[in-house]
């Protein structure tokens, strides 16, 4: 810049003022620099003096409170420019501020992605199995923002990660949830192992919504509550918690730690803990059309709607329930199963013989609560609940192939099923103090069963670490007068649920006696499975699902649909029905030659 310009005509040296173009901020216009000469500009064009500029007063007073206003020291052009003061006041801010922007950008698009990047939980498949094991991705838990854990909660102690097996093989845990956590909730998406049910159990008629806000944990337990709150047009509120599709295991044997709601002398509740096959969702109903209970690999009639081709067999027709005229199944049949056609939609997996794996959803419940009107005395129902049938649902109770120990106060179970399904069932008395209400706020027990899958496994039903009420294959073997095969014992990947309702199809309800709210109580669950024979995951290879859900999806996240038909899809052709058709040849073969040419 030529300072010439800013010299004045006079013969005394001028107080000089610095217009502020002279020393333009980041924030001077860009259509500055192109006006001819900076005192030109500024002579023509007078304007207001930059906030931080030195300018002489008006008047010669001193402004003792403004340290950039000197009138005593005035200082010319060409001093200034040679006394080399660059760095003033003035440009150390305009340098900072540069410093500054500059910083924050960085930061934006540089340092806020690296430390997301940084800061996020990858999640692992530790412990997978299969195919990842879980959630179809093989993710594992991330709890209150703690590092990822693999399938065995780090609280598990030590002394309950092995066990001696009822059958004498030594097992390994494979699967924990301590619930030590406080505020925990499961609204979908929340955690991977386990999601709380929002809907409506209409298949048992339940008096209360399952609601997300009724399961959470506190004081290192779960809690599942069942209160007396207006909900979608019902007037209770209830808890389901599964972990469908999640965390699901073959074999081996599943416990929990529970204090049972209410009082021990109080009945109408239903706190359930149970396990499913993972082809079918509780609580959705389409999803569960053809494929509850069944537990099924054979082809024969017991395949087919109500048991029967045709007129056969007779039993059907006159061996069943009393309240609908003694028919024996209202079963749609099983929708996957081993009569299953070639190319028909399936699940699989295809055999060796060309045919399909009879498919299906059976349930195992560990236990359902209830309470003896007649002795007022807390009882469990530990059962397995199976299709097709026997004739008058009369499971084979010869020899060992069902057992109690202690006969002296546990029994059988009177209900041996209807027109939904077979179940063979014990009843086995509870702790009477390990309630919600129960001396000293109650206590905790154990609850569990132990499980051989497939038509020649077994089941053994404990409480407090003791087996209780055992069942063998065999007792739901073959039926000459149904003529139907052996009921296997699931061999399907199983998940876990508990949950806390009402409903009187469970029985009669002690209205003037129930407290609310009912609360049950989890201090923890864990699977076992014995060494070197761990199978833990919802869609193993020999036992695919995760496929088949995707194809049918819609089937699995809509309550509201009933049936199979309602969600629109189409029920597999089953080979029985349709005999003369080629593709049906195959299944066919292994069809009993007395079902031949029946249709």
């Amino acid at each position: 810049m030529d300072n010439s310009k800013l010299a004045s005509t006079s013969s005394e040296e001028p107080l000089t003022i610095v217009p502020p173009v002279a020393r333009r901020s980041l924030m001077a216009s860009p259509q500055a620099s192109m006006s001819a000469s900076v005192s030109e500009k500024y002579m023509s064009f007078p304007d207001e003096p930059y906030l931080f500029e030195r300018v002489a007063e008006e008047d010669d007073d001193d402004n003792a409170d403004d340290d950039l206003h000197r009138p005593d020291e005035y200082v010319k052009a060409t001093d200034r420019v040679a006394s080399g003061r660059l760095c003033t006041r003035r440009g150390i801010l305009n340098v900072g501020m540069l410093v500054l922007l500059t910083a924050a950008l960085l930061m934006l698009f540089a340092g806020y992605p690296i430390l997301d990047y940084a800061r996020e939980v990858q999640r692992t498949t530790n412990g997978g199995y299969n195919l990842g094991f879980i959630n179809s991705t093989g993710q594992t838990a991330v709890i209150g923002g703690m590092h990822t854990r693999g399938l065995v909660d780090p609280d598990t102690p030590a002394s309950a990660r092995h066990r001696v097996g009822y059958d004498g093989q030594e097992y390994e845990l494979v699967f924990s949830d301590e619930f030590n956590e406080d505020g925990r909730t499961f609204y979908p998406g929340e955690d991977p192992y386990w999601e709380a049910a929002d809907l409506h159990y209409w298949g048992t008629n339940n008096l209360e919504w399952y609601s997300p806000r009724q399961v959470s944990t506190s004081g290192g337990a779960l809690h599942l509550t069942l209160d007396e709150v207006e909900s979608h047009d019902l007037n209770y509120e209830g808890g389901l918690l599964t972990s469908w599709n999640k965390m699901c295991f073959t074999g081996g044997y599943v416990s929990a730690s529970v204090k049972l709601p209410g009082a021990s002398d109080v009945w109408g509740l239903w706190p359930a803990f149970w396990t499913m096959g993972n082809l079918g969702r509780a609580g959705y109903g389409a999803s569960l059309d053809g494929l509850w209970p069944y537990s099924y690999d054979s082809c024969d009639v017991g395949t087919l709607q109500n048991q029967t081709l045709g007129t056969y067999p007779p039993a059907a027709a006159t061996q069943g329930d009393e309240y609908h005229d003694y028919k024996l199944s209202f079963l749609p049949g099983q929708r996957l199963s081993r009569c299953t056609c070639t190319g028909e939609d399936h699940p699989g997996p295809l055999l060796a013989d060309g045919t399909f794996k009879g498919r299906a959803a059976p349930e195992i419940d560990i236990l359902e609560a209830q309470v003896s009107e007649a002795t007022e005395t807390g009882q469990l129902s530990m059962s397995g609940q199976f299709a097709p049938f026997n004739s008058n649902y009369r499971y084979n109770n010869t020899g060992d192939n069902v057992h109690l120990t202690h006969p002296d106060r546990d029994i059988p179970n009177s209900y041996f099923g209807a027109v939904f399904q077979q179940s063979v069932s014990g009843v086995v008395e509870s702790d009477q103090e390990c309630y919600q209400l129960g001396a000293d706020g109650g206590c905790f027990d154990e609850y569990g069963f132990e499980y051989t899958p497939g038509p020649a496994g077994d089941i053994k039903w404990s409480v407090g670490g003791e087996v209780r009420w055992t069942m063998e294959a065999a007792a739901v073997g073959p039926d000459a007068t149904t003529d139907i095969s052996q009921r296997t014992i699931s061999e399907e990947p199983m998940y876990m649920l508990l949950n806390q309702g009402i409903s009187e199809n469970f029985g009669n309800i002690d209205w003037e006696e129930l407290i609310f709210p009912s609360v049950m109580s989890v201090d923890w669950v864990r699977v076992y499975q014995p060494a070197g024979k761990r199978n833990v995951g919802c869609d193993p290879v020999e036992m695919p699902t995760a496929s088949y859900i995707a194809r049918h999806l819609d089937a699995y996240s809509n309550p509201n649909l009933t049936t199979w038909e309602q969600y629109g899809g189409e029920w597999p052709l089953n080979a029985l029905e349709h005999q003369d058709e080629q593709r049906c040849e195959t299944a066919l073969n292994l069809a009993p030659d007395n079902l031949i040419g029946l249709v």
